[in-house]
């Protein structure tokens, strides 16, 4: 793994799962810009990870890559602590402004968000200043449709959001639940990616990074496998989200995950497009796979995370 050096504007909270990583651009004149807001449960975290962050300075606005719940989850708490603005994606506008829980994937994936209310919009093609340096907007639909990234051409530098990571991308949400190609979509955003000239990688999850082209091949291989094979894309929304409700709830009743799959319209939409399993048998199938990964554990009558 190379070193990696962000211009000194940048500062990067990586978070762990549940919360996506949060950045901080110092803007001058004591003000700083902050893209993302991690999960709702760890709202009280990431306000004080930002207070930390901005050493007496204020922070201006909070600036959405799109919309999930572990991107958006911050926003009403580091709002009121802080009086920040807040900007969306405009392909988002309605869904924050109606409070669509399906439309932001929020009951669609049984999680959980804050409602509050958008200052502004962010369209692709728009220019910001941010961290003294001026970025701009790109569209980079796939993994949600409305999202967008933000390069500065005069350091190289993309905050990816969850359209690439050092080991691939967010879960193709419309291909799974039958709502458009998220994988043409996808491949459309990696060969945009992939004709920047960057020198470090900004992404949601995971550790910043200069190995970009690496990247960029395991995640074009990863498009690969999911046009060849829809269960296994299918299958990987199905174990990365029910990870996530672990982490976020802690354990369920061993004797209500099938029960629980058949209900979470993600689990039964992903199951009924692509797999066609009984819940039983997806139940099984899940357990033992999220047991032997590690990242659940058996715990009497409950599936706990580890």
């Amino acid at each position: 793994m190379s070193k990696v050096s962000l211009p000194p504007g940048v500062r990067v909270l990586e978070r762990g799962w549940l919360s996506a990583n949060n950045v901080v651009l110092f803007d001058g004149a004591g003000e700083a810009t902050l893209i993302d807001s991690g999960y709702v449960s760890h709202a009280p975290q990431t306000v004080e990870l930002v207070r930390e962050a901005l050493d007496g300075r204020r922070l201006r606005r909070l600036i959405n890559t799109h919309s999930h719940s572990d991107h958006i989850g911050g926003n009403a708490a580091l709002q009121r602590e802080f009086g920040c603005t807040i900007a969306v994606p405009a392909g988002i506008a309605d869904a924050v402004d109606t409070w669509d829980e399906a439309a932001l994937l929020l009951s669609t994936a049984e999680q959980l968000g804050e409602r509050f209310s958008a200052d502004d919009l962010v369209r692709a093609g728009d220019t910001l200043e941010m961290g003294g340096l001026e970025w701009q907007a790109l569209p980079a639909p796939g993994h949600d449709m409305d999202a967008l990234v933000f390069y500065s051409a005069d350091r190289r530098v993309l905050i990816s959001g969850d359209a690439l990571w050092r080991d691939g991308f967010g879960i193709l949400f419309a291909d799974v639940l039958g709502s458009g190609d998220g994988i043409g979509a996808a491949r459309r955003t990696l060969e945009a990616i992939a004709r920047l000239p960057i020198d470090v990688v900004i992404p949601g999850h995971g550790a910043s990074f200069v190995e970009v082209d690496d990247a960029l091949a395991r995640a074009f291989a990863r498009l690969r496998a999911f046009e060849e094979d829809g269960a296994r894309m299918a299958r990987n929304a199905i174990r990365a989200c029910m990870t996530f409700s672990l982490l976020d709830t802690r354990s369920i009743a061993l004797d209500a995950v099938a029960e629980h799959l058949a209900r979470v319209p993600l689990y039964r939409e992903a199951n009924e497009r692509f797999l066609g399993m009984t819940p039983d048998a997806l139940a099984d199938w899940l357990v033992a796979e999220l047991v032997r990964a590690g990242v659940a554990r058996r715990d009497g009558d409950r599936l706990a995370a580890a």
